[in-house]
């Protein structure tokens, strides 16, 4: 098995998402990350799923999502040719006696202090999977309270959009 990242470009109608997410869950495949949002064409989002399945089985259920109506435009893309993406909030515990060491750890990852209260910090860190669960080992010994992590965003480098021929028309 392998980790495989398809970004699906769709009209922006209720209920698609619980669609697409049942072709995945009908098949027995567990979505590893997914992320929705706005696209630069109004009336279009777009859907980043990260699946770890064979090839295989991923290209059925590719053919099943292009059936469905408001599908547009399903790419998988290369991580070695794409921007990958994670983002995270972090509640860390950070009292007079640690709050400079957090601090640190904030530096060093290129991470942001979003929240400050007298016991804590609420963090902000972006980056590739490897960055940001490096930056939640780092604050686990002072203790997370809580966190929330986005799903995985992917773009592909280059000039090309998902949506070119769309805006074309």
């Amino acid at each position: 098995m392998s980790t495989h990242v398809l970004s699906l470009l769709v009209e922006d109608k209720p209920g698609l998402l619980t669609r697409v997410a049942g072709l995945f869950a009908r098949r027995g495949f567990n979505i590893e990350s997914l992320a929705v949002g706005v696209t630069e064409v109004p009336g279009l989002s777009r859907i980043t799923v990260v699946v770890d399945v064979d090839q295989l089985p991923l290209e059925q259920v590719t053919k099943q999502l292009n059936k469905l109506v408001n599908v547009i435009k399903i790419v998988e893309l290369d991580p070695a040719s794409s921007v990958l993406r994670d983002h995270m909030l972090v509640k860390v515990r950070a009292d007079n006696a640690t709050r400079s060491n957090v601090i640190e750890v904030v530096n060093l990852f290129r991470a942001s202090i979003v929240d400050y209260a007298a016991d804590a910090l609420v963090i902000e860190v972006t980056g590739d999977r490897g960055k940001v669960e490096a930056f939640l080992r780092a604050v686990e010994p002072f203790g997370v309270k809580e966190l929330a992590q986005s799903g995985q965003l992917a773009i592909g480098r280059g000039g090309k959009s998902i949506t070119e021929r769309v805006l074309r028309g």
